[in-house]
């Protein structure tokens, strides 16, 4: 995530408390380059924006850089919180985020800056926003253990080693010691940044889908790319080539957990009996 890092580092010196949200504004609309707030609720925003941008052509690319973290997943709130701040509703007067909502997107979210050496940026610092939840943007509750069950989110960890199959036989033990397996293509685009990103291209196939819904399983692997891209790298060739893995782990305590990884040839026998097999298996 290069573009995403590289931003934390230049936020240092946004200090959103130095800002004063009496000075004149403007309202705008909100511009469709700006993919991180096109889903808010409102049309129009104000300049300047409270990390002290002026002009559309200075917030846009600011914006930009942080859409991967949104689509990780990291928290429902993530976009209120950042439109906030990049993309404030145009009112008679500045709405900021309340400092529950900086916290609760800081407390999930910076797991994911962590998982790439990054610490919380200094301009976001949550106790800079008003604790008055009647004057600003408050956090909406949190996500039920019901919801977290139903769409489990991956996390931050070591990348597992693309093992060979061995037999069939060794790759049913596998399925049986993890909670989901699943045959996804991947592939490498690049972004308008000039970085690298690693996509699940079409659908994922479920061999055996554990905890994982059909209906979701493909953006909870996406988000796992996303947050673990060192492990995205190791897995996608140099070309843009796509590659096709069998994805195996664990959902533990709502997170999902990769524990092995196949890489899957048409012509590979041990995978494919395995894969036909696994419905009639008893563990």
């Amino acid at each position: 995530m290069p573009g995403l890092l590289s931003l934390v580092g230049a936020l240092s010196f946004a200090l959103i408390d130095c800002f004063d949200i009496g000075i004149s504004t403007k309202c705008v609309n909100v511009p469709k380059e700006m993919r991180l707030c096109q889903d808010v609720g409102y049309s129009e925003m104000r300049l300047p924006n409270l990390m002290g941008h002026t002009t559309l052509r200075e917030v846009i690319p600011k914006s930009i850089e942080w859409e991967t973290l949104l689509r990780t997943g990291c928290h429902s709130q993530s976009a209120t919180f950042l439109c906030s701040l990049f993309a404030p509703v145009c009112l008679d007067t500045f709405l900021q985020p309340c400092r529950s909502l900086c916290v609760a997107v800081r407390d999930s979210c910076s797991q994911v800056l962590t998982c790439h050496g990054q610490s919380w940026p200094d301009a976001f610092d949550c106790d800079r926003f008003p604790a008055e939840e009647d004057t600003c943007l408050t956090s909406v509750g949190t996500e039920s253990s019901t919801y977290r069950k139903l769409f489990p989110k991956p996390t931050c960890q070591g990348c597992p080693t693309t093992e060979e199959p061995g037999a069939h036989k060794r790759v049913l033990q596998a399925f049986c010691q993890n909670n989901f397996a699943v045959k996804v293509t991947l592939t490498k685009r690049k972004r308008a940044s000039g970085d690298s990103e690693y996509e699940v291209e079409g659908w994922v196939e479920m061999i055996s889908p554990g905890s994982l819904f059909p209906f979701g399983s493909r953006a909870i692997i996406q988000q796992w790319l996303l947050i673990n891209t060192n492990c995205a790298h190791k897995l996608t060739p140099s070309s843009n080539r796509a590659v096709q893995y069998v994805l195996i782990g664990n959902v533990q305590d709502t997170n999902v957990i990769v524990n092995k990884i196949y890489l899957w040839h048409r012509k590979d026998i041990p995978l494919t009996l395995a894969a036909r097999k696994w419905k009639q298996h008893r563990c």
